[in-house]
This record gives structure tokens, C-alpha cells and sequence, in this order.
């Protein structure tokens, strides 16, 4: 391993794996709705459960992934989870093939699709410390976060213009096509030995990661402060769209570059992460990403009084830079706080933050359906307003650089 901050090769094998994994994620997500809309007639409620099919396991398997990336290899976890969204998008194809392609069947495979997401996206940074020195750590993780920011602009985009030429097959095709590409990738990668530890309860194991994470004094606040945000934001999500109809009386093509902006946002964040954690001390490269989510949600709620598209692109522009920093930095943080026997299972604590999202969602549409949209933006800033205090008043500020590496 290398101690200083170049990105050796074996780094360049999991970062393009990294992109074409993300592109397939991105592809296959989007297309799924559009089939179901378009080729199958799905309603609302169909493609409710679609989504809830498609991030289920991000809530039910992301601790069993991360146990797993602790007791085995990480690129063989990696690998077998992407073959297995392959597998899934294949399946999806075949009975395209056939004319047997139904809701029920398309929500399956989509949730066993995200099985392998949810299993990649633990080990992956779990993997990164083994492969790179401790001063390009974050660097890594900005290329890693950059693949998933321009997978995240691209795909949606690239899935629509296939499902809009061929119906859906040639977007399933290029997404299963992404992902053995991954698989392929990961194959050539040599993963460092790791010291073999006898197994052991496996309940045991998981108590172990989550007493680390919440007795840790720096991770315990970056997951609360992860879990409110997450939240906050998908509440804020969730009456967007017919808020930005009727209040800020946008057309959906005008609705749809403002949802872009936060692409644009986070691909601008992704590329001047390296540098800011250069020039600014660690503990406020930290607390960037969620003082600028409140500032980007108090710029949506000035649209109440003030409706411009320039001011909802703006806040989605803030909200996908500042928090891309966030997630760059705070990954960065755990992977040199936390001993490589737990980073697995401390991932995969971490990705449980995102089990705010669905209930975040669920109060939004409650909120708005009660009290308004305008309700609605203004409970999302207080919520963002809630994580800025717990970060701000937590040991993190006084970070002056990264913490040293654990043992």
C-alpha cells in the first residue's frame, strides 16, 4: 500500500467498476417505472410499490451485506452482488422476450436487483482503505462519489431516450451490459489478505459495529445529522413536483431542468471536494454539506413568497454540491476512525441512515396533504435546521485535520 496520495491501479479497476455498476443502477431504476407506465399501464399505486420494491433492501439487508464484507473478501461480495443485479436485469429482458412481463414480476426482480446494489454499495468503501494510501483516501472517495454524481445525471437521461426508441429492451439490455462490465472489472482487482477472524453470533457481530458507531464520538453525530438530513430532504421531495405546478406555475419541462440543477450540483460538488478539504480545516469541510442543505432549503421556502424557477434550480443546485462534500468527507472520516475487522458492518450502519428517506417521504405527503406544500417546505427546513445543531455542536467542528488512521 502506498502512503502517499496517488491512486494506484488496482484503485482504477474499482473506481471504473464503481462507474459502470452506478450507470446500471441508474439505468435499470429509471427504466423500470417507464416500462411499467408506458408498456404495462401502471397507476400511482403500481409504481408506489415499484419504488418501495427498489429501496426496500437498502433498510432489511444493508447490516446482513456489511457482516458479510467483514467475514469474506470484499471484491467476491462486490462481484457476486453485481451478478446478481445482471442476473436480475437479464431476467427482466427475457420476459420482455417472451410478452410475460407483469408489475409483480418487474417489482421482484427490482428488489433483487437492489439486493446487489445494497450489497456493493457496503463493501465498496469498506474495500478502498485496503487498496490506497491514508492521504488519498480522499481523494478515492471523491472519484468513487464523482462516478455515482454522473451516473446519477446521465443515466435517468439515457434510460428515457431508450425506453422512448426501442419501449425498454435496449435499456435493460445496456444496463445488464453495465453490469457485467462491473463484474469483469472486480475480476482483475487484487484485494490485499486480511487477518482471518473466527467467525462468530453473528448477532454478537452486529451489536459490535453499532456500539462502535454510536459510542463513537465523531460517527454517532454524522449519523443522526445523516438521518435527519435524509429525511428532511425527501420530505421536501415529496410535494415538490405538483408544488412547483401550481405555486411556482413551472411547465414540466421547466420542472424537469430544475430537478436537473441538482445533478449539476453534485457533479460541481464532486469535482471541488479534493481541493476544499485542502484548504479548510476538516471539521468545517464537514459541516459544509449540511449548513448548505439548510441554506438551499430556506431558498425553497422563499419561493412561497418570491415564485421562481432561478430560486427552486438554485436550492437544488446547494443541495446536491454541499452534501456531495459531505458524503466525500464523512466517508473519508470512518474509513480512517474505524479498524479494518469493522468497517463492513460500519458501512453498512451508515447506509442504514437511508431508511429516512421512505418515512421522510410518507410525512411529506401527509404534511402537504393536511396543511399544504408550503407547510411541507417549511417542515423540511426545520428539519435541516435540526441537523446543522446537531453537527454544529458536535465534536466534529473542532477537527482541525483527518483523524489519525485506526489500528
Amino acid at each position: 500500500m502506498k502512503n502517499d496520495d496517488a491512486l494506484p491501479p488496482t484503485f482504477t479497476r474499482l473506481a471504473w467498476s464503481n462507474l459502470a455498476a452506478q450507470s446500471a443502477e441508474q439505468i435499470g431504476l429509471s427504466a423500470a417505472p417507464m416500462v411499467a407506465v408506458l408498456a404495462l399501464g401502471a397507476g400511482v399505486a403500481a409504481t408506489g410499490i415499484l419504488q418501495t420494491a427498489q429501496t426496500l433492501p437498502f433498510v432489511l439487508f444493508a447490516i446482513p451485506a456489511g457482516l458479510l464484507a467483514d467475514r469474506t473478501s470484499r471484491r467476491r461480495v462486490m462481484a457476486g452482488a453485481e451478478a446478481l443485479r445482471a442476473l436480475s436485469l437479464l431476467a427482466v429482458l427475457a420476459l420482455i422476450a417472451l410478452d410475460a412481463l407483469t408489475i409483480p414480476l418487474l417489482a421482484a426482480l427490482g428488489f433483487a436487483g437492489a439486493c446487489g446494489t445494497v450489497a456493493y454499495s457496503v463493501a465498496a468503501p469498506a474495500l478502498v482503505p485496503s487498496l490506497v494510501g491514508p492521504d488519498a483516501l480522499a481523494k478515492a472517495n471523491g472519484r468513487l462519489e464523482l462516478a455515482r454524481t454522473v451516473a446519477f445525471a446521465g443515466g435517468p437521461a439515457l434510460a428515457g431516450a431508450l425506453v422512448g426508441w426501442t419501449g425498454g429492451a435496449l435499456a435493460f439490455t445496456a444496463a445488464a451490459a453495465l453490469s457485467l462490465c462491473a463484474v469483469v472489472m472486480l475480476g482483475g482487482l487484487r484485494e490485499p489478505a486480511r487477518a482471518t477472524v473466527a467467525e462468530r453470533d453473528a448477532i454478537g457481530e452486529v451489536r459490535e459495529g453499532a456500539r462502535f458507531v454510536f459510542a463513537h464520538p465523531l460517527l454517532r453525530p454524522i449519523f443522526v445529522t445523516q438521518f435527519v438530513f435524509n429525511a428532511a430532504f425527501f420530505a421536501l421531495q415529496a410535494v415538490y413536483v405538483p408544488y412547483a405546478l401550481e405555486h411556482l406555475a413551472l411547465s414540466a419541462s421547466a420542472i424537469g431542468v430544475t430537478l436537473a440543477a441538482y445533478g449539476v450540483g453534485m457533479i460541481a460538488g464532486a469535482l471541488a471536494a479534493t481541493r476544499i478539504m485542502r484548504a479548510v480545516s476538516f471539521g468545517r469541510v464537514v459541516t459544509l454539506g449540511p449548513v448548505t442543505g439548510l441554506v438551499a432549503s430556506l431558498l425553497m421556502v422563499a419561493t412561497i413568497w418570491i415564485p421562481s424557477a432561478l430560486l427552486a434550480s438554485l436550492s437544488f443546485i446547494l443541495m446536491g454540491a454541499g452534501p456531495i462534500v459531505w458524503v466525500i468527507s464523512t466517508a473519508t472520516l470512518r474509513q480512517r476512525v474505524t479498524p479494518q475487522s469493522l468497517l463492513g458492518r460500519v458501512s453498512a450502519i451508515n447506509i442504514t441512515a437511508y431508511g429516512a428517506r421512505p418515512a421522510g417521504a410518507a410525512l411529506g405527503a401527509l404534511v402537504g396533504g393536511l396543511y399544504g406544500a408550503e407547510a411541507c417546505l417549511a417542515l423540511a427546513a426545520c428539519g435541516f435546521l435540526i441537523q446543522v445543531i446537531v453537527i454544529m455542536t458536535s465534536p466534529v467542528l473542532a477537527l482541525t485535520r483527518q483523524p489519525a488512521m485506526a489500528e
